[in-house]
């Protein structure tokens, strides 16, 4: 491809579409990229860790000098005794991130930590959500939780409480839905993530 110069007596010239481009790059081109890396944004990251005291602190010191916010961790063991799966979900850049999972690979007791960001992966949550169970409101309280597939793990005069699974995004409208009529209390278990197919999670 070829694009049109102007000469300074209004003539035409050809010159290459890649020499144009190059005048075009520069600083500010660096700048945007910059700026897109260090854009906050919500990130999904597993770890594969040894099943020992003192893994989960070391961990978490990592993204906390780094100024990192963790908003919710699971840990529990794998198929493996010997090992722990992490699902941490945070919000930060991605360049930062990039350099804490290069020094998170480092420790000893961590066999592997990768970002899932933009991953396809299957993913489920669970919450118990205590809900204020009066009398008149009851069936509509009824009806939103059968609409999630709700299941109800303890009832009593003025209270019910339910347990329901799925993505976040599922569990966060159900929060929504039920703060009208009044949650007493509500436990969520952090995301958990499972790579699809033959890939490594």
């Amino acid at each position: 491809r070829s694009a049109v110069l102007q000469n300074e007596n209004g003539s035409g010239t050809t010159a290459p579409a890649r020499r144009v481009q190059e005048e075009s790059s520069g600083p500010d081109g660096d700048r945007h990229a910059n700026c897109r890396e260090s854009v906050p944004e919500k990130h999904v990251i597993s770890l594969l860790v040894s099943n020992k005291p003192g893994v989960l602190i070391r961990i978490s010191l990592v993204f906390a000098r780094r100024g990192y916010n963790i908003e919710s961790l699971a840990v529990s063991p794998s198929h493996d005794p010997r090992f722990s799966r992490m699902t941490i979900t945070a919000t930060g850049d991605r360049k930062t991130l990039d350099q804490i999972l290069k020094q998170v690979n480092k420790l000893v007791d961590v066999m592997h930590a990768r970002d899932h960001t933009g991953d396809n992966y299957v993913e489920r949550e669970l919450v118990l959500i205590k809900v204020s169970f009066s009398a008149e409101k009851r069936t509509e309280i009824l009806q939103i939780a059968d609409h999630f597939k709700c299941h109800s793990v303890d009832i009593s005069r003025d209270a019910i409480t339910f347990e329901a699974t799925g993505t976040s995004d599922k569990l966060n409208a159900l929060q929504v839905m039920l703060e009208p009529y009044g949650i007493l209390e509500s436990v969520r278990s952090g995301k958990l993530i499972v790579a699809r197919g033959l890939d490594v999670t």
